[in-house]
């Protein structure tokens, strides 16, 4: 490959990263990683690649694990590590044990963060690592006539006092071990830490780097994305190892709390943050909040709350007005959006299959829902549901909402590039605009 065509594919990568990199901006993530990352040596190139999205505008709070590391640390004591359903039993000895490996990683974690070598992409960062007692715990207790001692779970996360700090351009670094009002430690989590900050920090974005492989179920197929409901469902199956399981459920957590996204990256690909938040596939699985009963196709009880809907852009001429009867006899096309038996948002798709096309139309949002992001909920949901039928492109005809098309990722296009039985049936009177996105 010679220099130009290098120029171009580089052109070309920068170009299809900036909108992900427009919207990113000034959001929350929360990254948390295991310790075995840092026991793979990848610490590194993780920080550089952190300190890329902190570049990037992108407010990042880290949440590091200390498995393997405490399991070092009471090796080097003789002492065998103690555990119940999965949960370490820390005894005073375990907790220094603990102490020490937090104390360990931090301050790896801080050195990584201070690499600033020319010719890395680390150079002129300057990233200033802010870590204390954010982290208020409580003991988990007793649980099946066991005592956890000195296990904990998060009670509170400083997330007033974390704010300012990622608002002023810090990076927050939170350690698996909290505190209680009496001063006592409490060793928690990596996942517990990681999904309790995210919530109380309204972070946009959960992400887990994985020692783990991407899910897959039962079959061997790659799991790429999940609602919170499609999660718990395949919880419960126990289908899944049980460190999977672990993350999962964490994802779930977060997502039903109002983390809008919770991903979980495997770490062993080079650079997978990156491929999973700048990539439109990513390399990892999310988890999303989605009612299930709220995002469905529409069944013919729909008819009359899709026309109460859309009348009043027909009558301002933003629709072309459709009878009863032919949305009747057009049902299946249509796609809605139901809260308490309520429609406020509709969709149709109409397959093109000879062209490997479809039209969509008749996009509306009740004006008492919008801003929510229903519009692009039901844009995703048309698309998926023509990816279904094995179609490659999605066309839209507008007269009034070009821009928002434009915005997402819809480019124009001329009246001959429609189907040829579309064109047949365009109305040249209304002179609607074309759009169309390659799916």
């Amino acid at each position: 490959m010679n220099a130009m065509e290098n120029s171009v594919q580089f052109v070309q990568w920068l170009r299809s990263v900036a909108p992900y990199i427009h919207a990113f901006r000034g959001q929350t993530f929360v990254i948390a990683f295991p310790g075995e990352l840092v026991k793979a040596g990848a610490l590194p190139v993780l920080a550089q690649d952190l300190s890329l999205l902190h570049a990037l505008g992108i407010k990042v709070v880290i949440v590091h694990g200390s498995r393997p590391q405490v399991e070092e640390q009471l090796a080097l004591r003789n002492m065998a590590p103690r555990f119940h359903n999965g949960l370490r039993v820390t005894d005073t000895a375990a907790m220094e044990c603990a102490k020490e490996a937090a104390g360990e990683l931090r301050l790896d974690i801080e050195a990584a963060f201070s690499q600033g070598l020319p010719n890395t992409p680390m150079a002129h960062s300057e990233i200033r690592v802010i870590s204390g007692n954010f982290v208020t715990a409580r003991p988990l207790g007793v649980i099946d006539g066991v005592d956890l001692e000195l296990t904990g779970v998060t009670r509170k996360i400083a997330h007033e006092v974390i704010r300012p700090i990622v608002n002023a351009g810090g990076l927050v670094l939170l350690s698996p071990l909290g505190f209680s009002p009496t001063g006592e430690v409490f060793n928690l989590s990596m996942e517990d830490v990681a999904t309790a900050a995210a919530i109380a920090l309204r972070a946009d974005k959960l992400i887990f780097l994985t020692e783990t492989p991407l899910m897959s179920n039962a079959a061997g197929d790659e799991i790429r994305e999940l609602t919170a409901a499609q999660a718990e469902a395949l919880l419960k199956a126990s289908e899944l190892p049980p460190d999977v399981a672990f993350y999962l459920d964490h994802c779930v957590q977060a997502s039903r709390r109002g983390v809008p996204r919770a991903h979980m990256v495997p770490y062993e690909i080079d650079g997978s943050p990156l491929l999973e938040i700048f990539t439109h596939d990513g390399v990892g699985t999310m988890v999303s909040y989605e009612n299930l009963e709220s995002l469905r196709q529409a069944t013919i009880e729909d008819v009359g709350g899709i026309l109460k809907l859309i009348e009043p852009h027909e009558a301002d001429g933003t629709l072309v007005k459709r009878p009863r009867e032919l949305i009747e006899r057009e049902i299946d096309h249509f796609s809605v959006i139901e809260h308490d038996g309520v429609i406020f948002g509709c969709a149709a798709l109409y397959p093109f299959p000879a062209e490997n096309m479809a039209e969509m139309a008749c996009l509306i949002v009740s004006p008492d829902a919008q801003t929510q992001g229903d519009g692009e909920r039901l844009l995703k949901h048309m698309e998926n549901r023509a990816r279904a039928a094995g179609l490659r492109k999605l066309f839209v005809l507008t007269t009034r909402t070009a821009h928002w098309f434009l915005k997402r990722g819809f480019m124009p296009a001329t009246v001959d590039t429609l189907p040829k039985d579309r064109q047949s049936m365009y109305n040249w009177q209304r002179k609607s605009l074309v759009f169309v996105k390659n799916l």
